[in-house]
């Protein structure tokens, strides 16, 4: 057993271990009160008291029905404690949503011509920079770096002073760090279409560019570090753990995948998927559970349905998500000892899964009525289910069986989606119309678009991910039937991507209508309405020194 091997299985082995230890130690109560732990978010007086900025009065009337009877409101110093932590966001956090939502716009106008591209390729090829081989890589990378990232970045910070219930500190740094991970992408966008790329999947960007996203992913959490020495809590609620493992994994894994004559050959194919892999679960599913698991009980003004099972899941997720990339690998050069140890931990993450799920469906359960009159929690439940369900199937996928099947086809892309789309975005869009109102101190003037939003989105990603995951399996089938030509497993595919892009342009329309919405709250167009985005109306008196305008 020569020595790389033996650190990744010691490395599994110790995984194995700590969970064990860990589980022990919450029998026993190391991990403290977990009563406590779960109520931190909520001022003292606050249980029972539903919040939701994006709802309208009547929304709020019925969200607190179905809730049951309010509780007694927070005290003016706390209201006051928290309106004064959510102003010291506003700016860094409005600026990093703006440029998410306009990374957004642009991400999704380049996916629906890759789209297009693959059932009618010869539409836009006098375009060097709009040929499929260039337009996609773009599509990828802005959904990843411009959108997700920046919208994740956005809601972490805005969550960091009401998590530890103090003003940000640091937001300088926020904000060099979000100019300079925003000017990485729009130039590295840039090089792609001029055909300057690394030629590796979530890595495209030319290393010298990767350098301004490195640089700026840790001055991005520095705020956290020194927001956390200033903290006014007992108790670390477990958003916090998620937020500052994503802050301090990413920038990691991204200078060891991007740093330049590191890796070769087949070990450069393996870190392209040990970072591929890493990139979703140790950055973007550590930042949409942190919001999850704050805007759910939130919106519903209960706590979590159990503290140390969110523990459980927060590390059980760093201690096995690290080596499930090689499952990606199957079938090619590398040692069978890599995949199988990748198969394994792959069948692992069955533990963070079902405790996330398990604890939020029983948060939730009982009131799934309070999903009717909450915008903010259809998208965030939506957004869980899916967490569970992309999870799931990604186990599945890595077993040899299924993936002998589905590898090298459209079913891996509709998987994909089904994570970083069904699961982050809708936890991003539902966390956007929560926080927005705070940092604007303003409603969102058009409550009915958020409804088309939802719809849209909704039926789009539901025609994209059905209709793509059938045809890539038909497509699979196909390719390992020896009386079948390569071409013919290809026609297979086209209604299924004809179908793709329906689902595609339904989703990008969500988009325009979402980011019109968000500009029109940002420059205050339509009808004044202050109410419910506010905390209360005696604050409001104390801030503007006037009343409520319904």
């Amino acid at each position: 057993m020569d020595f790389t091997v033996s650190v990744l299985l010691g490395t599994f082995l110790l995984s194995i271990a700590a969970l064990f230890i860990f589980i022990w130690s919450m029998s026993k109560g190391l991990f403290g009160d977990g009563v406590a732990a779960a109520t931190e978010i909520f001022g003292k007086n606050e249980l029972g008291t539903v919040e939701d900025p994006a709802a309208t009065r009547t929304q709020m009337g019925g969200l607190q029905q179905a809730m049951g009877n309010v509780a007694e409101r927070m005290t003016e110093e706390e209201e006051e404690s928290r309106a004064r932590a959510d102003k010291s966001t506003s700016l860094v956090v409005g600026v990093c949503l703006t440029l998410a939502v306009v990374w957004l716009v642009l991400a999704s106008l380049a996916g629906l011509i890759s789209s297009i591209k693959l059932h009618a390729p010869d539409w836009l090829v006098q375009y060097e920079w709009l040929t499929f081989g260039r337009i996609r890589p773009i599509h990828l990378n802005l959904v990843a770096y411009g959108w997700c990232s920046l919208a994740g970045v956005g809601v972490a910070i805005w969550l960091i002073p009401r998590l530890l219930k103090t003003e940000l500190v640091g937001a300088k740094y926020a904000l060099i760090g979000g100019a300079l991970w925003s000017i990485g992408v729009f130039a590295g966008t840039v090089a792609i279409g001029m055909g300057y790329s690394d030629g590796l999947e979530w890595l495209e960007y030319p290393w010298k560019i990767d350098i301004l996203l490195v640089v700026g992913g840790a001055l991005v959490g520095f705020p956290l570090w020194l927001t956390l020495l200033q903290r006014k809590v007992e108790h670390l609620y477990v958003s916090v753990w998620y937020i500052g493992a994503g802050l301090l994994w990413f920038p990691i894994l991204f200078l060891i995948a991007n740093w330049p004559g590191l890796h070769f050959g087949v070990q450069q194919a393996t870190m392209n998927w040990w970072f591929g892999h890493n990139v979703l679960g140790l950055w973007f599913t550590p930042i949409g559970l942190a919001a999850s698991y704050y805007f759910i009980p939130k919106v519903l003004g209960k706590p979590i349905h159990s503290y140390n099972l969110s523990l459980l899941g927060f590390w059980s997720l760093a201690f096995f998500y690290s080596q499930v990339g090689g499952h990606h690998l199957i079938g090619g050069p590398i040692p069978s000892w890599l995949v199988t140890i990748s198969i394994v931990q792959s069948m692992m993450m069955a533990i963070p899964v079902f405790a996330v799920a398990v604890n939020q469906h029983m948060t939730v359960l009982g009131n799934f009525r309070a999903l009717a009159y909450s915008p903010t929690l259809r998208f965030i439940v939506l957004g869980a289910m899916m967490y569970t369900a992309a999870s799931i199937q990604g186990s599945l996928e890595a077993l040899r069986a299924v993936n002998t099947v589905t590898h090298f086809t459209h079913y891996t892309i509709a998987h994909a989606h089904l994570g970083l789309y069904g699961f982050f975005s809708m936890v991003m869009f539902g966390s956007i119309y929560f926080i927005m109102p705070r940092v604007m101190n303003w409603e969102w003037p058009y409550p009915k678009l958020i409804s088309l939003h939802f719809w849209l989105v909704l039926i789009g990603f539901a025609i994209y991910f059905i209709w793509l995951s059938i045809g890539g399996w038909l497509q699979g089938l196909a390719m390992l039937d020896e009386n079948t030509t390569f071409m013919q497993s290809v026609a297979i595919t086209l209604p299924y991507l004809e179908a793709r892009s329906i689902g595609g342009g339904l989703m990008t329309l969500g988009h325009l209508v979402f980011a019109a919405h968000f500009f029109a709250m940002g420059w205050k167009f339509g009808p004044k309405r202050l109410g419910a985005a506010l905390l209360s109306n005696s604050l409001l008196s104390r801030l503007t020194g006037k009343g409520v305008t319904a």
